[in-house]
């Protein structure tokens, strides 16, 4: 259950208007609708500013001649007013909604696309729940953004310009009073968008670390429960719960403190413009009509500018979790260099015309995990293996000697730091990724089913094989039980298989494996799951498929060894001999003792796995 829940370190933080910008690509398509929305809300908003000046005329025409007749036609105007306004917000929403639902379909796409294409090695960094949540909550946030507080970054600044120039028309010296808390209000923001991103990004990092905890007891429920454990989860999940809420608190403090500042230096400014404008009334040198219209268009301006905390904070928001999508994105591919082009590899090597095929061929293969420490030595120092066209060989070794890590390398899950790996004289390097992995199976020790049907899961080895080659594959695994399930093929496994036991679901991932009669078979202890009985059957059904193809098989047990035609012994990072089963009883101790199981494990802090 162990897993790394952190991400790579994260870059660093990018300004949010240029983070924001990258997502110009995504919101291109759409670029018409959203001026749309925008050109409407700007219209809605506009029209607002229209009421001040029809209260005023009413003010200082029908109320001061008392002239009631003249009084229906401005009301009727506001009236109107106001079902303009209503009808332009109501057009805003309904033009982008549907565009912003393909926009974030399409973003996710990408994501889940470049997720199946990036590396083990990447998977094995980065937490299951920071992806999910860069899939889900970060989705959600970007979209908002382009929704929301996009639009109305953009209406409410043009509103509160076109306001101030309306109050400076309306009385110079009181807009003057009103605009005083301009100045103290743009410092603020700036150092509160500078606190207010670092806490966002921590809060999404801790959410994403969250989601996490949550999959892993989900999956690892029958381990909690079967060892008392659910406690020590549980106080875990409070413990990353309580980090989050701490966080979440920082954030909610910082937009408290700016939100009062926002709200409370306008109010004290618009209480001192009453009461000038009061004073100035009261000396006949402005009419009360016009001061009513210059209060209501201030009081307008409340929105734009109250609203302006909130907007920035979720512009941050979403610049974090822009930069958290791209950060997957961003990620180079394995056939893509540090700068994002294309790398260029090596020619592939194809044996001579009229030459028999040669097999699996390994010279000098090293390799290291990315994360092992500068002082350990590589995990393969040097890997020089020859399996021959057809044949069938076993790799053992001590737990933790590299077996696993190397059979990794043949589909290029890991890429070898040194040497190279041929399959009938082409270098694999020379392959595209998609040849090779239809040219080279593999049946992992630890077998993973999809939330699918029996058929779908058996068929993700070969997706063109028909009935005859999925009733082969299951005959050669003895997955004969498929046919007592309630919908036989076409019953759905559920999530990771959970619904069969251990060896049903080694059975499919070794069926799965041979659906497609592969040109080469990699199998990862296929058989370790099995009882005596089921072994011998599948034992001797497999020896059929191994003899129409090229096979590197790990074994720990004498009777999976008797599969092979030969045997390799993989130690201290190399090969250490290479013979049959007799031949290395009798010349190779360290075979013996592997055998007999006596064989001690690697020292702890070898960096094999």
């Amino acid at each position: 259950m162990a897993e790394n829940t952190a991400p790579a370190p994260a870059p660093a933080r990018r300004s949010t208007v240029r983070s924001l910008l990258r997502l110009w690509p995504y919101a291109r398509p759409i670029r018409w609708r959203l001026a749309a929305s925008i050109g409407s809300a700007l219209l809605a908003s506009l029209s607002t500013l229209l009421v001040p000046l029809v209260l005023g005329r009413i003010v200082d025409g029908p109320i001061a001649d008392h002239d009631l007749d003249a009084l229906w036609p401005p009301v009727g105007l506001l009236l109107l007013l106001g079902m303009i306004e209503a009808g332009l917000f109501y057009a805003r929403r309904v033009i982008l909604a549907r565009p912003l639902a393909g926009v974030e379909t399409a973003m996710r796409g990408d994501l889940f696309s470049r997720l199946q294409r990036l590396p083990v090695s990447f998977h094995d960094r980065w937490g299951s729940g920071q992806l999910l949540s860069r899939a889900t909550s970060d989705m959600f946030t970007m979209r908002l953004f382009l929704a929301f507080p996009l639009v109305f970054l953009i209406v409410n600044s043009v509103t509160f310009l076109a306001g101030t120039a309306l109050m400076f028309t309306q009385d110079w010296r009181l807009a003057l009073i009103v605009l005083v808390p301009a100045g103290p209000l743009l410092v603020l923001t700036r150092r509160f968008e500078a606190g207010y991103s670092g806490a966002a990004r921590r809060a999404q990092d801790q959410t994403g670390d969250l989601a996490t905890v949550i999959e892993e007891s989900v999956l690892g429920i029958r381990i909690l429960k079967a060892f008392g454990r659910h406690r020590s989860m549980a106080e875990r999940f409070r413990g990353q719960a309580r980090q989050l809420r701490s966080t979440e608190l920082k954030k909610a403090g910082l937009l408290a403190n700016l939100w009062a500042v926002i709200v409370g230096l306008p109010e004290l400014a618009l209480g001192c413009a009453l009461a000038v404008g009061c004073y100035l009334v009261a000396h006949d040198e402005l009419s009360t009509g016009v001061l009513v219209a210059f209060l209501s268009t201030a009081l307008t301006l409340r929105w734009p500018v109250e609203s302006l905390g909130w907007l920035l904070a979720y512009a941050n928001e979403a610049a974090t979790a822009t930069d958290r999508f791209f950060e997957v994105l961003d990620e180079p591919l394995p056939d893509e260099q540090a700068a994002g082009t294309p790398a260029a590899a090596p020619a592939p090597v194809r044996p001579a015309a009229g030459t028999a095929p040669d097999g699996i061929r390994l010279t000098g293969v090293r390799f290291r995990y990315p994360d092992a420490p500068d002082d350990t030595p590589d995990l393969l120092r040097g890997i020089d293996l020859h399996i021959r066209s057809g044949e069938t060989m076993a790799l053992v070794g001590a737990t933790g000697s590299g077996k696993t890590t190397l059979t990794a390398l043949l589909p290029r899950l890991y890429e070898a730091t040194g040497g190279s790996i041929t399959l009938d004289g082409r270098d694999i390097r020379g392959l595209p990724r998609e040849q090779l992995r239809t040219l080279v199976a593999v049946a992992f020790e630890e077998p993973t089913l999809f939330s699918a049907t029996v058929r779908e899961n058996v068929l993700m080895g070969a997706p063109d094989a028909g009935p005859e080659q999925l009733s082969a594959a299951l005959a050669t695994a003895q997955a004969s039980f498929v046919e007592k399930l309630p919908e036989g093929v076409g019953t759905e496994v559920g999530e990771q298989g959970m619904s069969l036991s251990g060896g049903q679901r080694q059975r499919l991932a070794l069926a799965r494996a041979v659906v497609g009669d592969p040109a080469f078979l990699v199998l990862d202890d296929p058989l370790s799951a099995l009882d005596v009985h089921t072994e011998a059957l599948v034992e001797r059904a497999l020896r059929q498929v191994l003899g129409s193809t090229t096979a590197l098989v790990v074994a720990h047990r004498p009777s999976t060894v008797l599969l092979a035609d030969r045997v390799a012994v993989l130690a201290d990072g190399r090969i250490e001999a290479v013979g049959t089963h007799q031949e290395l009883l009798r010349d190779c101790a360290h075979y013996r003792e592997l055998m007999s199981g006596e064989a001690a494990l690697v020292p702890e802090g070898s960096p094999a796995r």
